[in-house]
């Protein structure tokens, strides 16, 4: 019964840390909005099927797609900028 009650308190904790980023799906639902990644995760298997395990020209690795994931991900939070900010300080803040 210990574990069980520690085993709560962990995820009550865990809840009341992350309910930010936990979506309501009642809400979204009701609105409209998605409630569902599926069509995204269903995009990215089949374009990382495609080049790692059938017979492309261009074929990546398990370490290429890691890495390519890892760039992808600096991109999107924005800590690739900051990366070449600090590298080039002149460099203009915006693209384009």
């Amino acid at each position: 019964m210990r574990k069980l009650l520690k085993r709560l308190r962990e995820f009550a904790t865990y809840i009341k840390l992350n309910r930010a980023y936990i979506p309501n799906y009642g809400d979204r639902y009701r609105h409209g909005e998605l409630i569902s990644s599926a069509v995204a995760e269903s995009t990215v298997n089949r374009v990382i099927s495609k080049r790692m395990y059938k017979q492309q020209q261009m074929r990546w690795t398990p370490v290429d797609a890691h890495r390519l994931l890892q760039l992808r991900g600096r991109v999107l939070d924005g800590e690739l900028f900051n990366i070449f900010k600090g590298w080039y300080p002149t460099m203009k803040d915006q693209i384009g």
